[in-house]
């Protein structure tokens, strides 16, 4: 496999992600509720200038260019990170931090001083909700798992703030023409005679005519989402979806300003591998809605594949990482819907009382028509 790394190019300046308030200096942070940059201190109020894609519409890059490793230097960034020794998660660290905690896991980290240099994002989805929001959105969905522990709930209620964290994902683009060789099956049907239980019968048994197919399919594939971290379980980030891509703002680190962000682990080549494999998928379902007729066999796709381009994107998470009785139990919500995902905990005591509760049930459905009988 081709190593998409990018090592022989210039070392670019470190992107910060702190802004200083122009009345008092603190650090202005992104406000989901304004979206704008607020500051906590003095309540000063401050317009991301050049936002809205109307003003600077969101440009896609050559896919071919990434793979190569031939982008221009602009398309580059690098930022200090601090890998999870415990779930692998490199997550991006301001200037002046000395420790932290892994928001995937809950680990203590010891930052170090290393640099991720990385193909800049294109666009970022800002946070729409609030921390507040997404506690309320956790607590409603925990409390809804009966089976969950009792100190969990509570645990999670009243534990620490839970942090934002930017995730990273790649998009592709791309204009696809396929020719196709297949068969097309119609159903008919024949009379046979059987025996069953001693006596004769006539039944229609089903019957597959076959013959041959070929043709031609075109599909644009616009903006297929692939996850490039691999923190959370992919099964946790899918039921987030779906993710307003419509919203997406050019990337500006303002957004980053007051939250966290994850630089990807996924390559450009694996993502783009991933996304294939999606494509694939849709091109022959539609191979097959073109064969038409009762059955589809496809025998061969040639698909030939042009405008391919992709852009690194940050999609808004609200993430909690609880230990508890020394367990780690993540919930996930979706910064923007408030869609809620998370690891199901269950309460032995109270499988124990359902258990307990169904066999009696039971036993006196069962007492009851003895006694009908």
């Amino acid at each position: 496999m081709t190593d998409t790394s990018i090592p022989d190019l210039p070392a670019a300046p470190q992107d910060e992600h702190r802004f200083p308030c122009d009345t008092c200096g603190s650090d202005l942070r992104f406000d989901p509720t304004a979206g704008q940059l607020v500051c906590d201190h003095c309540g000063n109020v401050e317009t991301i200038a050049g936002s809205g894609r109307h003003l600077q519409p969101i440009r896609e890059l050559d896919l071919r260019k990434g793979l190569a490793a031939d982008l221009s230097e602009d398309q580059m960034e690098e930022t200090r990170v601090t890998s999870c020794p415990n779930c692998a998660a490199q997550v991006e660290i301001g200037d002046g931090e000395h420790a932290t905690e892994c928001p995937f896991c809950a680990t203590p980290l010891v930052v170090d001083t290393g640099t991720n240099r990385h193909i800049k994002p294109r666009a970022v989805l800002p946070f729409a909700l609030t921390e507040e929001v997404a506690r309320d959105a956790m607590s409603n969905w925990l409390g809804r798992l009966w089976f969950a522990p009792n100190g969990l709930q509570e645990y999670a209620r009243r534990g620490r703030r839970m942090q934002g964290i930017y995730v990273p994902y790649w998009t592709f683009d791309a204009d696809t023409q396929s020719a196709y060789r297949g068969e097309r099956g119609t159903v008919y049907y024949v009379t046979r005679t059987v025996v069953r239980d001693g006596k004769q019968r006539q039944v229609k048994v089903p019957k597959v005519r076959w013959r041959g197919a070929s043709g031609r399919v075109a599909r644009f594939f616009d903006d297929v989402l692939v996850l490039a971290s691999t923190s959370l379980p992919k099964t946790f980030t899918d039921a987030l979806e779906p993710w307003d891509l419509s919203a997406l703002e050019p990337y500006t680190p303002e957004f980053l300003a007051g939250f966290r962000a994850e630089a990807y682990q996924v390559s450009l080549e694996d993502g783009f591998v991933e996304a294939r494999g999606y494509m694939d998928r849709v091109i022959e379902r539609d191979v097959k809605f073109d064969i038409g007729g009762d059955r589809q066999r496809v025998h061969d796709i040639q698909t030939q594949m042009d405008g391919l381009t992709f852009k690194h994107i940050l999609l808004p998470v609200w993430l909690a990482a609880y230990k508890y009785r020394g367990r780690t139990f993540r919930f996930v919500v979706n910064g923007r819907t408030g869609r809620v995902q998370g690891e199901r905990p269950y309460s032995a005591i109270k499988i124990t009382i359902a258990v307990v509760i169904g066999l009696i049930l039971a036993a006196g459905i069962g007492y009851g028509v003895a006694l009908n009988q």
